[in-house]
């Protein structure tokens, strides 16, 4: 009987302490990461989001004990004209960590350089504004051969001239190991596959992890 009871006292103290443990986990305040971009962000083609590297990555984190929220603010076909144009929607929920991948769509349409390098900066200097303790984080791309060496090297230069400008953390090329790769790329030979984006997910990876473990 005695036995019995305190057997039952024991189930009682173990499940309070389990259920205390979860709501606790639960009320750990997440880290909101809003990825702003194009297709690549939004993950045209693919089966779900969940299969894009926003949600990866949010993934990715949660394994190494970052609790974090990914917001994908992905738009297809959306050049850097567009994010900004549609940017205060964006920012409309909070965020702290700020992930700008836009560009590739402005060299594909052969938009000036000198344009894509003024709608990024204006797209980093209303992000600091809405939220001056946001950290930023910018994507670099690179274009197709075909545009010519002089378009190409002013393109690819935009990049890193903004990340040392703004003083913000730059991934030199996002595509690494997937442009190009034809079973890494859907049949339109751009947009990357699921197996694509767990590519373009351990490309990021790295620079969101730095990002945020020096928060």
């Amino acid at each position: 009987m005695i036995v019995m009871f305190l057997f039952k006292i024991l189930i009682l103290i173990s499940s309070c302490s389990f259920f205390a443990s979860i709501h606790s986990e639960s009320n750990v305040p997440k880290i909101r990461i809003l990825f702003f971009g194009d297709s690549l962000t939004a993950g045209l083609g693919l089966g779900s989001p969940e299969e894009a590297f926003p949600a990866l990555v949010e993934k990715e984190l949660s394994k190494n004990g970052i609790p974090a929220q990914a917001i994908n603010a992905g738009m297809s076909g959306d050049t850097t004209s567009g994010g900004l144009a549609r940017l205060d929607w964006a920012m409309s929920s909070g965020f702290d960590l700020f992930v700008l991948e836009l560009g590739a769509n402005d060299s594909m349409r052969g938009i000036s350089p000198d344009q894509t390098e003024k709608n990024l900066k204006e797209i980093v200097v209303r992000v600091r504004k809405k939220n001056p303790k946001v950290k930023i984080l910018l994507v670099g791309m690179k274009t197709f051969p075909n545009l010519g060496k002089e378009y190409r090297k002013k393109f690819e230069a935009v990049f890193p001239k903004i990340a040392k400008e703004e003083r913000i953390p730059l991934v030199p090329f996002f595509l690494d190991g997937v442009a190009g790769i034809k079973k890494l790329n859907q049949k339109d030979g751009i947009h990357p596959t699921a197996e694509g984006h767990r590519i373009l997910a351990k490309n990021l990876f790295p620079f969101v992890q730095k990002i945020l473990n020096k928060e």
